[in-house]
């Protein structure tokens, strides 16, 4: 079923869990992700982030894929257009027919992020499209750039965003960080923020970073009231491992061979992360 993200991230909010977002940038990837979602009757969104879009697989040709395998799919399926930067780009991707997207003028003062969010909400009615804005920042870790205190979101400053901009979902910052951390390194959450921001706002939340943040700091965000959770490189890993072992294994593989295993092999994350968000079982 292809579906906007209102709908799974109303009943998330409702029920307590969180709904997994996982970017993908091919029909591959898209494949797995939502076969992994069908295997556990679990609504999913499949995220595609702006860099991927512009450099690999622009709007107008990864949606009507996408779409066709929602469809043959008996399970919610959302396409999201993850950390859109650029008004065209936004845009354009909704009237291809992503059915929900991110806005992230994060890099904008409040006054800027919510008039570009604003403005993206106003456009994706005609289209009955999720949006879902940010309002605090992200560092990334590869490279050591963690987001630090000042960056994280305002609790007061999240009630207003909320309220001016109309989005149904609001990516919000206290402790994760985009990218690969360190091997053994665990970020530290700040849950008080989080618990804040959802008794203001009482919507649905999103994590963002959620690759390497551990078990138990998935476990406590869906408790205190995250209801997606974005996952790209913990995916994209398990995938570079299968084909690494693959090879290892047999280095004259058929490549067909190859990536079709690669698909089967990476569904097991996309599985693992689908029950720490407690989203088994919980599609329509």
């Amino acid at each position: 079923m292809y579906v906007s993200m209102k709908g799974m991230l109303r009943r998330a909010n409702e029920g307590n869990y969180a709904v997994m977002a996982i970017n993908c940038f091919n029909i591959e990837t898209a494949r797995a992700v939502i076969s992994a979602a069908q295997s556990l009757r679990a609504p999913i969104i499949v995220n595609i982030v702006q860099e991927h879009m512009v450099k690999h697989c622009d709007s107008d040709l990864i949606a009507p894929v996408i779409k066709k395998l929602a469809e043959q799919a008996s399970v919610e399926v959302a396409l999201n257009f993850d950390h859109g930067e650029e008004l065209g780009l936004l845009k354009k991707a909704l009237a291809d027919g992503y059915s929900s997207v991110m806005v992230d003028a994060s890099g904008y003062d409040l006054e800027g992020n919510i008039k570009m969010t604003r403005e993206i909400v106003e456009f994706a009615r005609q289209f009955d499209a999720s949006v879902e804005g940010e309002i605090g920042c992200m560092g990334a870790s590869e490279g050591g750039s963690y987001t630090d205190d000042d960056m994280k979101t305002n609790p007061d400053e999240a009630l207003r965003f909320a309220l001016e901009t109309g989005i149904d979902a609001l990516a919000i910052s206290f402790g994760s960080s985009h990218g690969n951390y360190p091997e053994g390194y665990t970020p530290q959450f700040d849950f008080e923020r989080l618990k804040k921001i959802k008794e203001k706002t009482k919507m649905p939340l999103v994590l963002h970073g959620g690759s390497g943040s551990g078990d138990d700091n998935i476990r406590k965000c869906v408790e205190y009231g995250i209801n997606k959770i974005n996952v790209g490189c913990d995916f994209m890993n398990a995938a570079a491992e299968s084909i690494k072992r693959q090879i290892a294994e047999d280095p004259d593989i058929n490549y067909w061979v190859m990536m079709h295993r690669t698909e089967q092999d990476s569904q097991e994350i996309v599985k693992k992360y689908i029950r720490l968000s407690k989203s088994e079982g919980k599609s329509l």
